[in-house]
């Protein structure tokens, strides 16, 4: 069945047309990489976050150094959702960064077809929990490697060999403030997804 096709019965012929299809992505990674900005980029409703005040203690174990700018931290998700066409709706399920939260992590990711591991090439080796996360569950997902200041330290191929992804694992760059550039990073992943299905 279409999603418009004719529903029988009732004398004349009615067309119902169906909801698109939820799916859910997850955008994981280190503190501060742009999780909450990406998902506000592109979340085609008033994103649900849950950011709380970065306190003088949580100052002293996230590392600002990169981010002295930031003032707040996601302390549980993020969410938002956008409509890809009339037939799919992705729904965005955005990780806390902090180890400490990661306990949260198993919840909202149950159900997500692929994810998004955002990475800030400055500090590496804040996302690698996030890349051993996705690899031992066995759940498709691509690298963004987001372009703070409009440019990234190194190169797609230093970035693959120190994250130590194998090829199958898609590297992107893109910017997590723009609209466009979120939605082809998450398109890589939809694809990806896809594609582990035979869909």
């Amino acid at each position: 069945m279409t999603p418009t096709e004719p529903l029988l019965g009732g004398g004349a012929a009615q067309t119902a047309v169906r909801p698109p299809l939820p799916v859910k992505l997850v955008i994981a990674g280190g503190f501060g990489v742009g999780k909450t900005t990406a998902v506000g980029a592109i979340s085609e409703i008033e994103p649900l976050t849950t950011e709380a005040a970065i306190t003088e203690v949580a100052a002293g174990v996230d590392d600002l150094t990169h981010t002295p700018t930031k003032t707040t931290t996601t302390v549980a998700m993020d969410f938002g959702c956008l409509t890809i066409d009339p037939t799919l709706k992705l729904y965005l399920f955005g990780t806390p960064g902090q180890e400490r939260f990661g306990f949260m992590w198993d919840d909202i990711v149950e159900g997500a077809v692929g994810g998004l591991v955002i990475v800030d090439t400055r500090r590496l080796d804040d996302c690698y929990a996030a890349v051993d996360y996705f690899e031992h569950r066995g759940l498709p997902f691509a690298v963004a490697v987001n372009a703070f200041d409009g440019k990234v330290q190194h190169s797609l191929d230093e970035i693959r060999w120190a994250l130590d992804v194998s090829e199958g694992v898609p590297l992107v760059v893109f910017d997590a403030r723009e609209r466009g550039s979120v939605r082809d990073a998450l398109l890589v992943v939809l694809e990806l997804a896809l594609a582990r299905t035979g869909g």
